[in-house]
């Protein structure tokens, strides 16, 4: 059952990201008036036809990775041979009597699609809302760089170079985003002692340089810690009734001190109906509360006591204006990010090996599924970014390839020599087939 989760959500996760990228051209493909012989998801052998009344055969076919807008070409009969018979019109419109700056828009299209798709997806997850594990730290050992700038106890971080987080998805992030780097990184956090919110700097030389999997967080002295900090207190519950409220740092239970969440549940679950005295600290100051956990029996008969508290948790949700504004700049931010990834990468800042191929795909996708459809859609929409932005690299073959080669056109007048292009674009095969086998090859070894 993992493994069919798993093909499904890959399948579906690709299916559209390559579907949109498709559509893009496709749609601006039909604006520009040239006739576009074959719509086809997947490459091989066609599974399901379709043919429309404008003579656009739509195509599903058996190798998934991929798809392709086949528009008519009045140049190369060859390039038209897989138009249904009958289907193209006697005054069929071709890609190259377009003028050069209709087929740039043609290649752009397939990117900016996946772009829109980016936003559309960041818009509805801001304006669903979620809630999100706040990112919690344990206090910083000895030596470490959190230590050195002068945290000495349990924090939250905030923000990271001036940018707000609200979850460990987020800081994750904007760490990786200064991999390979020298210079400091700005962390905003709120001191659990005190309640205040600090800022500490800590330098960076060539961070991370060539680490094909760096511990952002251990390597900064920002350990994850599962701390008693209450996110929500029921209404109207024992916790409630007692004056609990949300940030208070559940630090002891009936004089024993607890560290996580997970060691103050389990010592108050055990005095249902029986009052407990819980040490919290507030703002920085320590208050003794008592409360009577309210007697819940479990499935298997198990009774135990509950307070009506939850842990930390951030609740993200936006109105809709707000939240196209922050899907937005999301997409903004990820495709900088992924451009920076790329640039290190070239660089030697990051190693290649980060580098995910389809059955590292597979494997997210089927584990963000078994997490929640926010990250799973979350995924989708940062690989349609990833799809997005590698698509505008200018390597032949690509639509940022193509994209060159009509700008080359403007700039001498005339179209760049048929046997330049046949050159250009197979040099640019071989190199996608080489990054699909290298990523491939990346895949495997996670897996063994």
């Amino acid at each position: 059952m993992d493994l069919i989760q798993h093909i499904l959500a890959f399948v579906f996760l690709l299916g559209v990201l390559v579907t949109v990228h498709e559509l893009g051209h496709f749609l601006v493909a039909r604006w520009s008036g040239v006739h576009v012989v074959r719509f086809s998801i997947g490459f091989g052998k066609p599974l399901a036809r379709y043919l429309d009344s404008r003579g656009t055969e739509f195509v599903l076919a058996a190798f998934p990775l991929g798809g392709y807008v086949q528009m008519f070409d009045d140049r190369d009969p060859m390039n038209n041979a897989q138009a249904a018979p009958g289907s193209v019109p006697d005054d069929a419109v071709g890609l190259m009597s377009l003028s050069p700056y209709w087929r740039i828009a043609i290649s752009l299209a397939g990117p900016v699609a996946n772009f829109l798709l980016a936003i559309f997806i960041y818009t509805l997850l801001n304006m669903a809302g979620n809630l999100v594990f706040a990112p919690l730290f344990s206090a910083p050992e000895a030596g470490s760089p959190m230590a050195e700038a002068g945290v000495d106890g349990p924090f939250e971080v905030v923000s990271i170079d001036g940018k707000d987080v609200f979850s460990w998805q987020d800081t994750a992030f904007a760490l990786s985003a200064r991999l390979g780097e020298t210079g400091s990184i700005d962390i905003g956090y709120v001191a659990l002692k005190t309640g205040r919110e600090e800022r500490a700097q800590l330098p960076i030389r060539d961070w991370h340089r060539g680490v094909s999997e760096p511990d952002l967080f251990g390597t900064l002295g920002m350990r994850r810690g599962d701390l008693g900090v209450i996110g929500r207190v029921i209404e109207n519950s024992p916790a409630d009734d007692a004056g609990l409220q949300p940030r208070d740092w559940i630090i002891g239970v009936n004089g024993k001190a607890v560290e996580t969440w997970s060691e103050g549940v389990a010592e108050f679950s055990q005095f249902a109906n029986r009052p407990v005295n819980l040490t919290v600290l507030r703002t920085g100051v320590t208050y003794q509360l008592t409360v009577v956990p309210e007697a819940v029996t479990l499935p298997d008969g198990q009774e135990i006591g509950r307070l009506g508290i939850g842990p930390a948790k951030n609740e993200v949700s936006q109105p809709m204006a707000t939240a196209l504004v922050m899907g937005a700049q999301k997409t903004w931010d990820m495709s900088v990010l992924t451009l920076s990834m790329l640039e290190k990468m070239i660089f030697g800042q990051v190693p290649a090996e980060n580098l995910m191929g389809p059955v590292g795909i597979a494997q997210v996708a089927g584990n963000t599924v078994s997490v929640g459809w926010g990250f799973f859609f979350g995924l989708m929409a940062l690989l349609s970014i990833s799809l997005g932005v590698l698509n505008l690299m200018p390597i032949p073959l690509l639509d940022g390839g193509h994209v060159v080669m009509y700008m080359i056109e403007i700039v001498m007048g005339r179209p760049v020599p048929e046997g330049v292009q046949v050159a250009v674009m197979q040099g640019g095969l071989v190199l996608v087939l080489m990054l699909f086998v290298f990523v491939t090859f990346n895949d495997v070894s996670r897996l063994f």
